[in-house]
């Protein structure tokens, strides 16, 4: 069976990580997977990389201009949502032709428009469409946070500057009803939650929906020597280390403030404990927060190198993520494959992937109080040791690679009535 995944980057951002270690697990399953790209980032042979142009940026700067234009030419929330009025038609590739089914992932920011996606509906070829946000199934955003128009009818959207009855999150959204009226199509969300908030869309009435969580080299991502982890990072040893990371540290959405906020708790309330700490940030723009934390800071830029990051993991006791809204976050599985427990709010796919007092803290949502009882209790109280391996051994039972792979070879299996 040939599977062609498709995604607009190859290695950056969740989306990115996580369908390019699908295809690598499904490869290892006996899967002939390949990946298509706008923006590759590797030579690796089985990702097909689009014919660069200038067209191509200029389609990216298109939609921007036409959100840019609808917000009232202000650049409030211009990359939050996205309208896929600019793409690739990919029917024609060879990649495309040979392919059994077309697996889609994160589709935007110009590597797709719904024009595209009604071709590769119109090939007759199966389609799996993994949601990394909640973008295919609302008109523009790809997080509603409190809004929950996409139900029944996107309209005076809240991402807008100034949001109408027919605006541009309206159009989209009817546009997506069209496009999914009779289409063969099987979706998959990350995470139990966003497969819920999935199931209440009125564009996916009807529709597969179901669930399957990203897969994780268990065999890279695994704990190894915290000493030796340490002298590779050039990280202290005397020290208990935080870790929180991101691909843009000054993304509000990642929580950083309520981070920073609870260590300032700690330092006032657990003088103790808060003398042995110290933060590892990584991630673009991870300097700027250094004066803002009441302990020592290392920052470290962005890591796209997979070992690399199973170093850091191991190089830390604890990692945190105050994200305010997520689906399924790949470092959470990374830091519980490598055995570091996890402390994070009540939000998204969190509570799923962390067991409350079992294999970390689940903290009360945006709660930067909680959060700092969280790290405490995790540290401290909570019997480290067995934290450890309840975090590994959830990692290896929920996301290794074969079990993820399996899970969608089923799926392949169904849709084009094969039984390899």
């Amino acid at each position: 069976m040939r599977v062609l995944i498709i995604n607009t980057s190859e290695r950056i951002g969740g989306a990115a990580i996580a369908a390019h270690r699908l295809m690598e697990a499904l490869k290892n399953n006996g899967i002939k997977a390949k990946m298509l790209v706008r923006d590759k980032q590797t030579d690796q042979i089985s990702v097909v990389q689009l014919k660069k142009s200038w067209w191509k940026v200029w389609q990216f700067i298109w939609e921007r201009i036409v959100i840019w234009k609808a917000n009232r030419f202000k650049k409030h929330n211009l990359f939050a949502v996205d309208i896929a009025n600019t793409g690739t038609n990919i029917s024609a590739l060879p990649e495309f032709n040979q392919a059994d089914v077309i697996h889609l992932h994160w589709i935007n920011q110009g590597m797709l428009s719904l024009t595209d996606i009604r071709r590769i509906i119109e090939s007759g070829k199966p389609i799996v469409w993994t949601m990394h946000d909640m973008w295919p199934f609302t008109g523009i955003c790809h997080y509603a946070s409190d809004c929950d128009k996409y139900t029944k009818e996107c309209h005076y959207c809240p991402l807008l500057f100034k949001g109408g009855k027919k605006d541009l999150s309206y159009r989209t959204f009817e546009k997506k009803r069209k496009l999914f009226d009779g289409a063969n199509i099987t979706f998959v969300a990350c995470s139990r939650w966003l497969e819920g908030m999935a199931k209440q869309s009125e564009l996916l009435k009807g529709q597969t929906i179901t669930n399957i969580p990203n897969a994780i080299n268990t065999n890279l991502f695994k704990p190894r020597n915290k000493k030796q982890a340490r002298e590779k990072c050039h990280l202290p040893q005397d020290k208990k280390l935080l870790l929180f990371g991101s691909v843009k540290i000054t993304d509000k959405r990642k929580g950083i403030d309520y981070l920073v906020e609870a260590c300032k708790i700690l330092a006032s309330q657990d003088p103790g404990l808060s003398k042995q700490l110290g933060v590892v940030v990584f991630g673009k723009q991870a300097e700027q927060y250094a004066s803002l934390f009441p302990f020592p800071i290392y920052p470290m830029n962005y890591v796209s190198n997979e070992k690399e990051l199973v170093d850091i993991y191991n190089a830390v006791d604890l990692y945190v993520t105050p994200s305010l809204q997520d689906n399924l976050p790949n470092t959470i599985v990374e830091a519980m494959a490598c055995g570091i427990p996890c402390v994070g709010f009540n939000v998204g796919g969190i509570p799923q992937m962390i067991d409350h007092l079992h294999n970390g803290y689940v903290a009360e949502y945006q709660s930067a109080k909680d959060l700092a009882n969280g790290i405490r209790w995790t540290l401290t109280e909570g019997e480290y040791d067995n934290l450890s391996e309840e975090a590994c051994r959830k990692a290896l039972s929920s996301y290794s690679e074969s079990i993820i792979s399996m899970r969608y070879i089923d799926i392949y299996n169904k849709i084009t009535g094969s039984h390899a």
